[in-house]
């Protein structure tokens, strides 16, 4: 069986707990070689999860022949940069989200990815390829609840940390940025268009100077969305999906877990099913997908057309809350 080889650029929580283990599952992928700036992190990270190589240096990963992809990830203002010398250096790249500051800064990665045509690069929204999310679109797109009205979202949990990523505003932290990015792409998922108009409110926390809650509206030409995503409130994670003639609850739908199995609540009149999902692994899926694109040389799951349209809406809700206004695209 043909594998990706793939390097991981950093020590990163997320990659270590989460990412790494789960590729390493895969049918498709093999992680072969880590990095980070401390060359006794990357060798103790390379040793607990049993990864032949680690170099001390980002550079020194991407100059590995034996990597073919790399997964990126670093904190969110080195998305774009790394990602951009990844290509220049021959390697297809997985981005974690969101893939830039904004949109002009991922669209810096967009031009240098049309640069590169035979790699493939795709920005990490994992939960897009768990099974119980393909289905939930397939029952919208197949009108099992009628004609869909509108998509509530709500992501939330507590981070006062001034030392942590997520709350440093100059690097890309805060709840809007971190979390509602996905309070926002589930939605355009679920439409499968882009919202016309988008208002937002934010507030700020005073110290670490990130927005601590964020919630928006967006108008889609058929119905609408709401979201609120926080991060120093108590941990809560759902969405609903309401039509003309039912609706459809997600429980844990960002972070599914990986040792049981999943489920999603269908309403339609009187009645109630819950559907279930065999343990799975979103972010093996994730990689696996992935991988199979670039063995067969077919599109990636998520295009970065779709990851800048995500930005987009991202950018508006920030100038929507700033401005106290609307912002109609």
């Amino acid at each position: 069986m043909q594998k990706v080889r793939w390097g991981i650029l950093s020590t990163a929580k997320i990659g270590v707990e989460k990412v790494i283990p789960a590729m390493q599952q895969g049918t498709y992928s093999e992680v072969v070689a880590i990095a980070s700036r401390s060359a006794g992190k990357a060798q103790e990270a390379a040793g607990a999860l049993g990864i032949e190589t680690s170099v001390s240096s980002y550079q020194e990963l991407l100059d590995l022949a034996e990597v073919d992809a790399i997964y990126n990830p670093l904190p969110n203002h080195l998305h774009v940069d790394w990602s951009i010398k990844a290509l220049q250096a021959g390697k297809h790249v997985l981005c974690e989200k969101p893939l830039g500051l904004n949109v002009a800064d991922a669209q810096r990665l967009q031009e240098a990815a049309a640069s590169h045509p035979k790699l493939k690069v795709m920005e990490a929204f994992m939960y897009r390829h768990h099974p119980r999310w393909r289905k939930v679109k397939e029952l919208v797109d197949n009108g099992v609840v009628g004609t869909l009205q509108t998509v509530h979202s709500f992501f939330s949990y507590y981070n006062d940390d001034p030392d942590n990523i997520r709350n440093k505003p100059d690097i890309g932290g805060g709840s809007l940025m971190d979390i509602g990015c996905y309070c926002i792409s589930v939605p355009r998922f679920i439409f499968g268009s882009e919202p016309t108009k988008v208002t937002g409110a934010m507030e700020v926390d005073p110290t670490l100077g990130i927005d601590r809650l964020t919630s928006g509206m967006l108008q889609f030409a058929g119905g609408t969305a709401t979201f609120t995503c926080g991060t120093q409130m108590a941990p809560h994670q759902k969405v609903t999906i309401m039509g003309s003639e039912g609706k459809i609850k997600i429980p844990m739908p960002f972070n599914a877990p990986v040792d049981r199995p999943t489920t999603i609540v269908l309403t339609k009149g009187s009645e109630t099913e819950e559907i279930s999902f065999e343990t799975c692994n979103q972010y093996t899926a994730q990689g696996d997908r992935f991988s199979k694109a670039v063995i067969e040389d077919t599109p990636v799951p998520t295009p970065l057309d779709d990851a800048l349209a995500n930005m987009k809406v991202v950018d508006a809700v920030v100038q929507s809350s700033n401005e106290e206004a609307w912002i109609q695209y």
